[in-house]
């Protein structure tokens, strides 16, 4: 069977168990968060974070989202503190939305999913580059944070602005001088829990650090993230919507807070 993967009726998440054996696993991401079943853990670290506006390289449309990479080979983007050890890297960032305003996330909050998912992708650098991190049990941790309709997001503009350059699968462009820390709330309290990657090949090698704080966005920049296309030019077009993967069993996993 093939191992191509996206978001439709033939190949969508309903499907990623038969080809990818990691969908079976007992860490699977993401998760429903029971506020009321999350434990306070005193030991959490404040979460330490520093972007380098000047890391920031291209815009890019996979075919499954668009990413924002980011030049990783020095310490100038990094995460520190909160649940992990040591020092993780940025590499890149990327979002998950839904066809309406109503839906789009990948962790729900006591049942309830939000219009659009933010994820932030470090590595770590006790590993030599992502690729060798990705599929190690400490190898990456990703921040997520969550959108809400509310006032448009200005810091969030530039990056939509960007989008009428890959608005098919396939394109890329400059994307530079973008310092990714704008897009977190004020707050930096956070749930955490051991996952994994939400796409294939569904790696269990991630540190889940999920923002409670949201972040607000208008219905008119979610329209923009709706403008792109799953396939390519010349192919016929298929709106890029609903490409998020439903929450996972919990299979005994403790969610973990840095708050009361």
């Amino acid at each position: 069977m093939s191992n191509a993967w996206g978001y439709g009726p033939t190949n969508g998440p309903d499907t990623w168990m038969e080809r990818f054996p990691n969908a079976k696993g007992l860490r699977q991401s993401p998760i429903n968060i029971v506020t009321k079943e999350a434990q306070f853990d005193p030991s959490l670290k404040p979460l330490k974070i520093k972007y380098d506006p000047y890391n920031s390289r291209d815009i890019l449309n996979n075919g499954q989202s668009f990413q924002v990479d980011f030049v990783d080979d020095t310490d100038s983007s990094t995460l520190t503190g909160g649940p992990i050890c040591g020092t993780y890297r940025l590499n890149q960032f990327h979002f998950h939305w839904g066809a309406s305003d109503d839906r789009g996330s990948e962790h729900n909050v006591d049942g309830a999913q939000f219009p659009c998912e933010l994820h932030l992708v470090h590595w770590n650098t006790k590993y030599s580059s992502f690729r060798e991190a990705a599929d190690k049990d400490d190898g990456l941790a990703v921040i997520g944070v969550f959108l809400k309709i509310g006032a448009p997001n200005a810091q969030l503009q530039k990056v939509l602005d960007a989008l009428d350059f890959v608005k098919t699968k396939g394109k890329q462009t400059t994307f530079s001088n973008f310092d990714a820390k704008t897009l977190l709330p004020h707050s930096l309290d956070y749930w955490t829990y051991e996952g994994s990657l939400t796409t294939p090949p569904l790696l269990e090698s991630v540190t889940w650090i999920v923002l409670r704080e949201v972040i607000s966005v208008s219905s008119v920049q979610m329209a923009k993230f709706r403008s792109l296309f799953f396939t390519g030019e010349g192919e016929p077009q298929i709106s890029m919507v609903d490409n998020y993967r439903p929450p996972q069993l919990l299979q005994g996993r403790q969610v973990r807070a840095s708050f009361q």
